[in-house]
């Protein structure tokens, strides 16, 4: 059975990367141009009216090496979180690497996602102690079994929020866009929580299974 907690980050790393390239490429498209302020809005076009032109902040003085850089850390962020991340200290670099992107302008949702994957790829060979690896319990076991179906929940939650409530809003229409755009943002982070922490039992109960198997091993 493989690392769930990776597979968990590698997974969501891939998507923050994609939103973080996504501002990248607003920003450069607004031109060598020096931002308003700190607080920006990366996109300046009607279709991202819904998500309020996702506004963004950057510490560098050109919207045209704001955007660079941005995506060049994304492309950073989806390699680490892809390769790296079970190393030692390997859940850290992406949370500074997420300190960073937030400070080039690579949003705030993405970063704030990155510094929560970051949290949890700490925990990517934890024996996570608050569960005892030799006795799991029935959450334990109901969190393992759906730790694949709450992983895919939180894939389809953020894609719906991104790109689907654009496009959606463009070929559609919706009814209410800001009361949609407040709420959908909370069932995919309450469905990412749950595929953490469900990808924590998973290998809790994985850890139990070799224990157990080598506790019968030695019996035999």
């Amino acid at each position: 059975m493989k690392n769930a907690t990776k597979i968990t980050v590698s997974a969501m790393s891939a998507y923050v990367a994609m939103a973080g390239i996504e501002h990248g490429v607003g920003e450069i498209l607004q031109g060598n141009v020096a931002p308003s302020g700190t607080v920006i809005k990366s996109w300046q076009v009607p279709a991202f009216n819904i998500l309020a032109g996702e506004p963004a902040m950057t510490i560098v003085p050109n919207l045209l090496a704001s955007g660079i850089l941005t995506i060049l850390f994304s492309l950073v962020f989806l390699v680490w979180a892809s390769m790296f991340v079970q190393r030692k200290h390997g859940g850290l670099v992406l949370i500074l690497l997420s300190i960073i992107l937030l400070l080039v302008g690579g949003g705030f949702a993405p970063p704030v996602l990155g510094i929560l994957l970051g949290a949890a790829g700490t925990k990517v060979n934890s024996r996570w102690t608050k569960w005892s690896p030799r006795r799991p319990g029935r959450s334990r076991r109901f969190l393992g079994r759906a730790w694949g179906w709450f992983l895919a929940a939180s894939i389809v939650a953020f894609l719906i929020l991104f790109p689907g409530l654009i496009l959606i809003d463009h070929f559609v229409g919706l009814s209410s866009p800001e009361l949609i755009a407040a709420i959908l943002p909370l069932i995919a982070l309450g469905s990412l929580l749950l595929a953490i922490f469900s990808g924590f039992a998973r290998d809790s109960l994985r850890r139990a299974e070799t224990l157990g198997g080598a506790f019968d091993s030695r019996a035999t």
